[in-house]
């Protein structure tokens, strides 16, 4: 036995030094940067990173990207919900191909990807034309934080759906029969059996889609045309344009910290979501 465990160890070491070199080292540079300052050539431990932060400024942005992201993320569990559940009712010999037509986008990359968007949104993009069949007069949302919104959520729906329709597809159907059977209508169905124990997929796909939202730079750079200054844009604006690594890494640091907040919520309302309300 203890010749298969030592085995066994030997597979992790791979694991191991590819977590160290691409994980636990960045995250360090990263702490290191945000707790110190060059001054007068010289490296010293300072708090001033940090209380830069908090300065009303990068407050204001800070929060800027919370809304669309937040925004965004309830958007995703609107359109999400009702098509992972549309897809989990059909039959199990389509859902696969549904599911492919789904993440198709997802297959280009996804620049282009936005990209498309810019030529959609634009004055005289495809938008501008359709509407102009019909006489309307169309008024670009291009470079606008609706626009911004819109591309995180055309770009990360697929990270809700996914989730939610996992735990549809793997739900125990006998419940439901017997709730029909003692006189459950449909909608009480849904409230307090379906929508329970799809909490676990919904609060995945909040996960999904918000960490990845409140990070991005690419999307309110194209879309935003630089008029949206989200926290992703600020973060690498100071490692690119301003040089400045120390603020930049504090600023890392004090977003990581948020997520991380955020993440052990939606785990102790995951935890909490448990089987509870599916009385009839």
């Amino acid at each position: 036995m203890m010749k298969i465990k030592n085995s066994k160890s030997k597979f992790a070491y791979p694991y191991i030094v590819w977590s160290a070199i691409f994980v636990v080292i960045p995250l360090f540079l990263v702490v290191y940067y945000s707790f110190t300052k060059e001054v007068n050539g010289q490296v010293v431990f300072t708090l001033d990173n940090f209380k830069s932060v908090l300065d009303p400024i990068y407050l204001s942005v800070f929060w800027r990207s919370i809304l669309i992201s937040g925004g965004a993320t309830l958007a995703c569990i609107l359109i999400g919900y009702p098509v992972a559940y549309i897809i989990s009712k059909a039959p199990i010999s389509k859902r696969g191909t549904l599911i492919l037509l789904f993440i198709l986008p997802m297959w280009m990359n996804f620049l282009l990807r936005t990209y498309s968007w810019a030529s959609i949104l634009g004055q005289n993009g495809l938008l501008s034309s359709f509407l102009g069949l019909f006489g309307i007069e169309y008024r670009s949302i291009l470079y606008t934080p609706f626009a911004v919104l819109l591309g995180m959520v055309y770009n990360f729906l697929p990270f809700m759906v996914l989730p939610i329709y996992t735990s549809l597809s793997k739900m125990d159907h006998d419940l439901i029969d017997a709730a029909h059977d003692l006189g459950a209508n449909n909608f009480t169905v849904f409230r307090k059996i379906i929508f329970p124990l799809s909490l676990p997929g919904v609060f995945s796909g909040i996960t999904m889609v918000f960490m990845p939202s409140i990070t991005s730079f690419a999307i309110s750079r194209l879309l935003g045309g630089g008029k949206t200054m989200l926290i992703g844009d600020l973060i690498e604006q100071q490692f690119t344009v301003v040089g400045d690594w120390n603020f930049g890494s504090a600023i890392s640091i004090f977003l990581m910290i948020v997520i991380l907040i955020s993440m052990s919520i939606m785990s102790k309302m995951d935890d909490g979501s448990g089987e509870g309300g599916m009385v009839i």
